[in-house]
């Protein structure tokens, strides 16, 4: 044996036995087809890369400089996508380009694939200088052919009604991941989404950070960061501009999202920018597998519609819970909360509607040391007659609005060191509300014209 050992030992020394190659650890596009000119449709090319990296056990998949059009990009374990600078990631107009895959929520329905994809994959990274552009303009005019605003005729000529039929199935979100591991998403633009931008769902362990989201207003439905019954997700220093939501977190829709039963869970959002988008950081309305365990923390948002924004309705069921939300300035933001069980529904003195597994409930939510300038109100809570909201604590907090802060089916609401300056009116508004505690509320602007307080409920104090 000994003998053996040594001769192949010589041989390896004098070359005489061939060492296996090693694998390569970078596979540029480029070495697969790929052109970057921005006209050549690149799907083949770049899949053939990832499935290469996979094969071999992991590694990068580099874009150089140039802009590569493609399809559904599909990504496997052990892959990182890596966009140099002056790289971008074009994503087609065309539907025949993104595959139609199963609804994950409805396995009866089919729904288009994303620009980027990758289903029951663990450490996979997105990361670069570059440029992820969905080229969403096209997808957003079908949109509206297909779902006219009010006022707008929508698609009435051949043309149109074909255009507005290739989002029969949806449009392509940018990015999502489904059923992944260990997610890295970061540095990169993603720009133009043709829906959501980032929307991982069902993953666990999933981080993004330092990203730029860019999508203009108006265009519908482009939310920045939307993860779905995902647990331990992290999202920091990034900057979101969108024309939706700029982080939303969400867990399934009714009976369906009870059914599944996994909610969004331990989700912290960190020194990030929101800018213009409907809400800046908002939950639901799809909760019904529940949301817990969230805070948000040293963020600035500008020109959002809302500020802090949860919200469900009848029929949703579901726990939203263990909600902390602090150090936040906000900036010509017209309404800095909005906590809602009545988002969307109609209420008549004679029904009487029952508690069931339907109904949402909000708790625990705890706001601290936020200030609000420029806003229409100071904030509102918004209950069901049958289930009020309650056990949300607003402290340290400094808004200057219009009007003042508006309570409705509400209970055990405590202000603790918190100042509304409306312009006009009360400071606050109480309807149908109990045991809110408002000792700790004060004005400078409420003067003998309005009370501090304007309460049409005994119970509160």
């Amino acid at each position: 044996m000994q003998l053996r050992t040594s001769i192949l030992s010589l041989c390896l020394g004098l070359g005489l036995v061939a060492h296996a190659a090693p694998a390569p650890d970078l596979f540029d596009v480029k070495h697969y087809g790929a052109s970057g000119d921005g006209r050549r449709l690149e799907t083949k090319s770049i899949n053939r890369a990832i499935d290469d990296c996979a094969v071999h056990g992991g590694g990068t998949v580099y874009f150089p400089p140039g802009r590569y059009l493609t399809g559904t990009v599909v990504l496997k374990s052990h892959v990182t996508l890596q966009l140099d600078g002056g790289a971008t990631l074009l994503g087609s107009e065309d539907p025949k380009d993104y595959p139609l895959m199963d609804d994950p929520w409805d396995n009866t329905a089919k729904t288009i694939a994303p620009l980027i994809y990758a289903d029951h994959a663990e450490n996979i990274t997105l990361t670069g200088r570059g440029t992820v552009d969905g080229q969403g303009q096209i997808w957003w005019k079908r949109h509206w052919l297909a779902n006219p605003k009010k006022g707008s005729p929508g698609a009435t000529t051949p043309a149109e009604l074909a255009e507005a039929r290739k989002v029969d199935h949806g449009r392509p979100r940018l990015v999502r991941l489904i059923h992944c591991r260990d997610v890295l998403i970061e540095k990169l633009l993603l720009t133009n989404a043709g829906m959501w931008t980032i929307n991982p769902l069902f993953c666990d362990d999933v981080r993004v950070d330092g990203v730029i989201v860019a999508n203009p207003v108006p265009s519908p439905n482009t939310d920045g960061i939307n993860p779905e019954s995902c647990r331990n997700v992290q999202i920091s220093n990034c900057r979101i501009d969108v024309g939706d939501d700029c982080v939303t977190l969400k867990a399934g829709l009714d009976a369906v999202g009870r059914q599944v039963g996994r909610p969004d869970e331990n989700i912290t959002i960190a020194n990030c920018v929101m800018l213009r988008g409907h809400g800046g950081v908002t939950i639901g309305s799809e909760m019904s597998g529940g949301v817990k365990n969230v805070t948000v923390a040293n963020c600035v948002f500008q020109g959002t519609d809302i500020g802090i924004r949860v919200k469900s309705q009848r029929g949703r069921g579901g726990v939203v819970e263990g909600f902390t939300a602090a150090n936040i300035t906000m900036d010509q933001v017209p309404h800095p909360f909005v906590i809602t069980t009545f988002y969307m529904g109609k209420d008549r003195p004679e029904e009487e509607f029952a508690v069931n597994d339907g109904t949402p409930r909000f708790r625990d939510f705890l706001f601290n040391n936020i200030t609000a300038r420029g806003a229409v109100d100071a904030g509102s809570v918004t209950g069901l007659r049958e289930l009020p909201v309650g056990d949300i604590v607003f402290s340290n907090i400094r808004i200057a609005a219009r009007q003042g802060f508006a309570c409705t089916n509400a209970e055990r609401i405590t202000f603790r060191d918190v100042e509304i300056n409306p312009e006009s009116g009360p400071a606050l508004y109480l309807h149908h509300c109990a045991g809110v505690d408002a000792a700790g509320l004060r004005s400078q602007t409420v003067g003998s014209a309005s009370p501090l307080v304007a309460n049409d409920d005994e119970g509160a104090h």
